[in-house]
């Protein structure tokens, strides 16, 4: 493997939505509709015509309504009519392999300008049925999509926040610290909300909403619990004797974001300030030991770091998928990273997770955390089902 050598996202070439907890204001929204149109609102706000794109990546991992004609049809949605591309499902990990393979993608020359679509809605999720003719009486098999894979994985033969437990207690990792993770990352947050959510209106695109004959916009996100140290102590843990509890864990949510990813020219001609350049350097990944997703995150990271030629000591900004709070703690540890540097401005931890889209809005923030530093290297690393994991290195100078 080597690291790319031709892929950069113009500055301001990204963007998300809001996200809101599930069941909220998005809940009866097509995902992949909503999806286009935030993406030609967030075009319009850049001043960009989508008939630039020679490429569409989707990357989404709930069905939703004709999204089997997923891509050729939200292309043609925002304006880009006779461009296509592939679908990208890899659960959590969904973001950041599509922005790793339209990376590549450029990089070898088959296309010169993508988009990277990602939207998701855990509302309202599909409920699957199968033809069972041989089954006891032709009964059917079904599937509740979502809530029946969060709860069973069918090789691991766990939940997700088992294999959470399982690195929790092999790593000898403690109540107190998942808590106080938990609550740091809640108080990160909190300062992306300062100055009338200032570091948020630099990527985040508002929703506007069709409800019967009135629009209503959602500019910021649903759904986020203020957390307390008193708040967190007193919660129960999500599974008995474990490390745990519902403040120290994710939510579902509903959502979209978005990437330009292109060459270092074009990078230049599409950039809102073309005094900063974004590449993007390497793509990492990993499997774990079965039922221990949490510890699939250091692996993949390494291999990003290392395809990079670059060390902990290198980064300036780390961004996680940190569906629990074990996932951020065992990081630190393993790979010796400060917690000053991770996650600042906020995380899936708190603001939710719509899954397709959740690492890119990770990623759009850590950019933008890196353009208020001045420039550096920046490190992006999450888990995603089946004890797998994701990672992706990037430049801004």
């Amino acid at each position: 493997m080597s690291k790319f050598k031709n892929a950069y996202i113009p500055t301001g070439g990204y963007w998300s939505s809001p996200f809101c907890r599930w069941q909220g204001s998005l809940q009866n929204e097509n995902a992949i509709i909503l999806c286009a149109n935030t993406i030609k609102k967030a075009m319009s706000e850049r001043q960009l015509d989508p008939k630039i794109f020679d490429g569409v990546f989707l990357g989404y991992t709930i069905p939703q309504p004709a999204c089997f004609y997923g891509t050729p049809w939200l292309a043609a949605m925002i304006g880009a009519e006779g461009v296509s591309g592939p679908i990208f499902s890899q659960a959590c990990a969904t973001s950041t392999t599509a922005i790793g393979y339209a990376a590549a993608a450029v990089d070898q020359g088959m296309y010169s300008n993508i988009l990277v679509a990602l939207a998701d809605r855990c509302s309202n999720g599909p409920h699957m049925v199968f033809p069972n003719p041989v089954g006891p009486g032709g009964q059917v098999i079904h599937e509740n999509w979502l809530m029946d894979n969060f709860g069973n994985d069918p090789w691991a033969k766990n939940a997700m926040i088992h294999t959470a437990e399982n690195v929790a207690k092999e790593a000898g990792i403690t109540r107190e610290e998942c808590d106080a993770m938990a609550l740091r990352r809640y108080q990160q947050y909190t300062d992306g909300l300062a100055n009338d959510r200032a570091f948020q209106k630099r990527y985040m695109v508002a929703l506007d909403l069709k409800m019967g004959k009135k629009t209503v916009v959602v500019e910021a996100d649903e759904g986020v619990f203020p957390t307390t140290a008193e708040g967190l102590a007193g919660l129960r843990p999500a599974l008995p004797g474990g490390v745990i509890t519902f403040g120290a864990q994710t939510h579902p949510a509903d959502g979209n974001a978005g990437f330009i990813v292109t060459t270092k020219e074009k990078a230049q001609e599409l950039s809102k300030d073309k005094n900063i350049t974004v590449k993007l350097l390497s793509y990492g990944y990993a499997r774990a030991k079965k039922g221990f997703m949490a510890a699939a995150v250091v692996p993949a990271a390494q291999m990003a770091l290392d395809v990079a030629g670059l060390k902990v000591a290198d980064l300036k900004a780390v961004k996680t998928h940190n569906p629990f709070a074990v996932n951020d703690v065992y990081m630190n540890k393993m790979m010796k990273i400060d917690d000053k540097i991770v996650n600042n401005y906020g995380s899936s931890l708190v603001f939710g997770h719509p899954q397709g889209p959740t690492a890119g809005r990770c990623i759009a923030e850590m950019i933008e955390e890196l353009i208020i530093l001045g420039g550096g290297y920046g490190l992006f690393a999450g888990c995603a089902a089946g004890d797998t994991a994701a990672a992706l290195t990037l430049l801004v100078e």
